[in-house]
């Protein structure tokens, strides 16, 4: 896997993943079988994003509107690491 997907890539979460808000850390996690994973919340931002529609490129132009501070190969290597562990799928653009 690379270190980053393509712009026109169009990420969306595994069907096995589910993005929810933990009350008790009171933070977003991503559920998967057999184990979670903490989120930030620019990456719960990020996620919310990913529904398979909207490409990479999409993407950080809606965090750019939302964040002062928004480097594009951030969310790709974010995506691809994600990715890379089977929570996010990513579709040819």
């Amino acid at each position: 896997m690379s270190t980053s997907v393509p712009s026109s890539s169009r990420p969306r979460l595994a069907r096995h993943v589910r993005l929810a808000f933990d009350r008790a850390r009171e933070q977003h996690v991503l559920l998967r079988p057999e184990s979670v994973l903490v989120l930030n919340g620019t990456g719960a931002d990020i996620l919310r994003l990913c529904d398979g529609q909207r490409t990479v490129a999409e993407i950080e132009q809606e965090l750019r509107g939302r964040y002062n501070r928004v480097v594009d190969d951030e969310v790709q290597h974010f995506l691809a690491r994600l990715a890379a562990k089977r929570c996010v799928v990513i579709s040819d653009g």
